[in-house]
């Protein structure tokens, strides 16, 4: 019969102070990371607005081309939307809403509306700029020949 000396106990899992260190570290680690992931979020949703604005720009051109018709995007700041619509008859062909992307759409230059004529060109150049909650602001440029543009 072994003796109580030579019995091994096996300790198994973890003590209370062990999880609670871990739990600490792992606290610090969230509160020191929390706001570098929020301006990445912000950053990332930032960025894709402004690659679905420049997609709607470009679809306005190409409909323009494919439908052989005049089309308009209303841009409406109240509203956060972008609009395309037929501009010789009634007709909404597309809204975008950008309210929940966290971004700011400035009027464009050339005024709230951008026409594109069946040959894809634009009826006057215009500027857009969007800013995103950090303060970052990204550049569109439609030329007169209807070419859209990010800088």
């Amino acid at each position: 019969m072994p003796r109580a000396s030579q019995i091994q106990i096996q300790e198994q899992g973890w003590s209370l102070i062990e999880l609670l260190i871990v739990l600490a570290i792992m606290g610090i680690m969230t509160v020191l990371t929390g706001p570098s992931y929020q301006t990445l979020s912000a950053r990332g949703q930032a960025r894709s607005a402004t690659v679905e604005i420049a997609s709607e720009l470009r679809l306005a051109r190409q409909l323009a081309m494919a439908r052989r018709e005049r089309l308009r995007v209303i841009f409406d700041r109240e509203g956060r939307t972008i609009t395309l619509r037929r501009a010789d008859a009634e007709g909404i062909l597309h809204v975008y809403k950008y309210a929940d992307k966290g971004v700011v759409v400035e009027e464009p230059t050339a005024g709230p509306e951008l026409l594109f004529h069946p040959s894809g060109r634009s009826a006057t150049p215009t500027t857009i700029r969007v800013r995103d909650s950090q303060g970052r602001e990204t550049t569109f440029t439609v030329s007169i020949t209807g070419r859209v543009s990010v800088s």
